[in-house]
């Protein structure tokens, strides 16, 4: 239900949450100060990362919603791509708004609600087969029997087309013209495969002895050619990142396999490669922010940088661990991963379960958890190491918190001030129940990798 408070719930709730990682985040930080050293593992599994900016390109469109009908701007976001690019985005999230300068993340599916919207494929036709893909307005118009086109109404009639299945919203383009477009786009739509990464590196995280190539990580992009940087303390490690044959490399490309060469003797350690191309990023891909700014999917790209991270773990003996964590919308909750290389079994607890990975074996935990959750914990390794999970759990359009009361913000763009500016010393109570119930959760999204010195381990 689109509604006033339940964006004004949902937003303290959201505030809530990332008061209450940030503070667990800093207390684990002061805990840790002079007893351990800490490497970052990739926060996620790669492509863009990018900076929302505003609507861009944009018409009217009027929610009905139990009898109420509420004016939104609907039409074309664009997004500031870190290191290079520019992507132009729809809005796949109608009952929440966009945060000021969000950071968002490329995202598969299966980590929005995309995961669990069966109809998530003809969101995805819409975008191949309207603007700003389709950029002769004639051509479109004389399709969709509308006449004529501006660009103005061809970004309404295809975002409020999108919301008719991202949201099953029921929701009109105020033009007419946007309208019949619109109606065309919602009627001609087919189901069609999610787009790939732009870049990714499968497994993110892989662990074995020392003194063996670990791997292999392979390379997954639509670019013609990435870029290969080894770990920073390779000189002093001896770590190095090669082909199957054993040969040094600093370029790859789709479908290359990587190892980390690790000496024979080294000390147990970890290790992250990166891996970084120029790309344009395929139209579908989601766009998510853990600021819990709108979700957003990609309508077009310029030529944009797109990162990879993938970490290793080595050890002469006992169990080895990698581990790694996504989301599941589709089973609401967050997946983690533990493979265990070692030759001895790898014990973990997990919110209070014990799980036990025999050597040479892996599984997939799935931590199940409720919509607008924050999640917060620690999972521990051989030789004092530890990895930290933490997030918040988004994954429905629909919010946790229903009312009849109509909406102020605009669903299509920003509201008239941020979620993040909403809290006042009315909301502190609120704020604080919800942190405190929030406390007992545990969960995952993205990790640091800390690995303690073995004379801090008591």
């Amino acid at each position: 239900m689109f509604s006033a408070l339940s964006v004004y719930r949902r937003g303290v709730a959201r505030l809530a949450a990332a008061t209450l990682v940030s503070g667990l985040v800093a207390a684990g930080t002061v805990a840790a100060a002079g007893s351990a050293t800490a490497d970052d593992a990739p926060q996620q599994h790669g492509g863009a990362t990018a900076t929302i900016g505003g609507l861009k390109t944009f018409g009217q469109a009027v929610i009905h919603d139990h009898g109420r009908d509420e004016k939104v701007s609907a039409g074309l976001f664009e997004m500031t791509v870190d290191n290079g690019g520019t992507l132009q985005t729809y809005c796949i999230d109608i009952h929440n708004p966009t945060q000021k300068e969000a950071k968002y993340q490329e995202t598969p599916w299966s980590g929005t609600s995309l995961g669990a919207n069966p109809d998530a494929g003809k969101i995805s036709w819409i975008l191949q087969h309207s603007y700003p893909q389709v950029n002769d307005l004639s051509a479109l118009a004389e399709q969709a029997g509308a006449g004529s086109l501006t660009e103005k109404d061809a970004a309404a009639g295809t975002q409020v087309a999108i919301w008719r299945y991202s949201d099953h919203a029921d929701v009109d383009a105020s033009s007419p013209a946007a309208e019949k477009l619109a109606d065309y786009l919602q009627k001609s739509a087919q189901n069609v495969a999610e787009p790939k990464s732009s870049l990714s590196l499968e497994p993110p995280a892989i662990s074995g002895h020392a003194g063996e190539k670990l791997g292999p990580v392979t390379v997954h992009t639509n670019a013609g050619q990435v870029t290969v940087t080894p770990p920073a303390d390779a000189a002093a490690s001896g770590v190095k990142i090669v082909d199957k044959a054993g040969k040094p490399i600093t370029t790859a490309k789709n479908g290359s396999e990587l190892f980390f060469d690790v000496p024979q003797g080294a000390e147990d350690g970890t290790a992250a490669l990166t891996i970084q191309a120029s790309t344009t990023v395929p139209v579908g891909r989601a766009f998510a922010s853990e600021t819990r700014s709108q979700t957003q999917i990609l309508a077009g790209s310029s030529e944009s940088t797109v990162s990879a991270i993938a970490t290793a773990t080595w050890a002469k003996q006992g169990p080895i661990p990698a581990l790694s964590a996504e989301k599941n919308c589709a089973k609401n909750g967050v997946d983690i991963t533990a493979t265990n290389k070692g030759d001895q079994p790898y014990t973990f607890t997990l919110l209070g379960v014990k799980h036990t990975i025999a050597a040479g074996k892996s599984e997939t935990v799935t931590v199940p958890l409720k919509e607008d959750q924050a999640y917060d914990f620690t999972i521990k390794g051989p030789n004092g190491m530890e990895k930290h999970f933490k997030g918040v759990l988004d994954c429905k359009t629909q919010s946790t918190q229903p009312s009849s009361q109509p909406s102020p913000a605009s669903a299509g763009g920003t509201s008239g001030r941020d979620l993040a500016e909403t809290g006042s010393s009315s909301a502190t109570p609120m704020i604080a129940g919800v942190a405190v119930a929030l406390v007992v959760v545990g969960g995952a999204a993205v990790f640091l990798v800390r690995r303690k010195k073995s004379s801090a381990q008591h």
